[in-house]
């Protein structure tokens, strides 16, 4: 529990705004600020299943979203980015965890959706092959990816250091494991992973690792992920909203605390197949900085890189003003001690 220390928590604090208690299930949390709510004005919640486990938190909350008064709890298959937010704008969804960049990209198209919470630092990782040790040598190189949408992040990284991600990056979309063999193959230059991707490329010795958005500034001091809603689901249903924020943060603060609880439960779920991977994955992603960072700078920071690399039009003011909703995140952190 070293690291909470080194972020200015000690283990006492920390667990003050969990309440862990019992053995009540894979989640025994203490659910009394949830009884001071009124009930939810709908009992059903739509969430999102993407492949990979970085959003960990959105699937550990299955049992917390029973106890905060949601009966039914569906998911919806969708890849992860783009597809992700076009799903929840569309009203196939309700609320989700998305990677913060697709997102923006989506609300300055005009869609219906609401940033509510910044839930976790640091799930993407650039593997490079023994041409690629750096993000400029990237440049007239191949990257192999999951899914459209994903390229963003990279794209953003690539801006940063003055490439233009559209001309200078060739870019492959694959599933998972083809991808990864292309990339083991040397049939690509570089792989863009998700959990659980890094971890097992880590495991298999193949490549190395030259951004770790966990760890690599300025990537780790901004969120990755961040809650969302469907904007009309957030404007009819704003106890419901409030609920699933809390259960969502809640399922953070878990898998950061309970690592293996929240790894075991994910496979269990099937949601994935290695436990050693999940379990390295709910290790490696800092779940504990939703406490600490604002989401409000990260928009602004992927907002500003993104329109400078000419993928979006509006400021992050605009966005920030009309497509974010943070009197949930306040509430619940007050109501967390956060």
């Amino acid at each position: 529990m070293d690291g909470y220390h080194t972020r200015g928590w000690g283990r006492r604090e920390f667990l003050g705004g969990v309440a862990l208690v019992g053995t009540a299930g894979l989640i025994g949390l203490n659910l009394e600020p949830a009884l001071a709510d009124p009930p939810p004005e709908t009992t059903t919640l739509r969430l999102i299943k993407i492949p990979g486990i970085c959003i960990a938190p959105q699937y550990v909350a299955d049992e917390l979203l029973r106890g905060e008064g949601f009966n039914r709890v569906e998911y919806v298959k969708m890849q992860a980015g783009i597809e992700q937010a076009k799903a929840l704008a569309s009203g196939q969804a309700d609320i989700t965890m998305n990677f913060v960049a697709p997102t923006i990209i989506r609300m300055d198209a005009g869609d219906p959706i609401v940033l509510l919470a910044g839930v976790h630092v640091g799930c993407f990782e650039l593997f490079g092959s023994e041409r690629v040790h750096k993000v400029t040598d990237l440049r007239g190189k191949t990257v192999a990816l999951q899914a459209l949408g994903q390229d963003i992040f990279l794209a953003s990284i690539a801006a940063y250091v003055g490439l233009d991600p559209q001309r200078d990056i060739n870019w492959v979309t694959r599933p998972s494991a083809e991808g990864m063999r292309l990339f083991a193959d040397g049939k690509v230059d570089a792989y863009l992973g998700f959990p659980p991707e890094p971890q097992e490329l880590r495991a298999k010795k193949i490549g190395h690792v030259v951004v770790n958005s966990a760890v690599d500034r300025p990537w780790s001091q901004y969120f990755c992920c961040l809650a969302a809603g469907n904007r009309e689901f957030v404007q009819r249903h704003p106890v419901a909203t409030k609920r699933a924020v809390r259960a969502i943060l809640k399922a953070t603060d878990i898998c950061a605390l309970e690592p293996e609880r929240a790894a075991r439960s994910i496979v269990e779920k099937g949601y994935a197949t290695s436990y050693d991977y999940a379990l390295q994955t709910m290790r490696d992603v800092p779940y504990t900085q939703w406490r600490i960072y604002d989401p409000e700078d990260t928009v602004r920071f992927y907002a500003l890189l993104l329109r400078e690399a000419g993928m979006i039009r509006s400021s992050p003011q605009k966005l920030i003003a009309e497509g974010t909703d943070w009197r949930f995140l306040t509430e619940v952190k007050k109501e967390l001690k956060a």
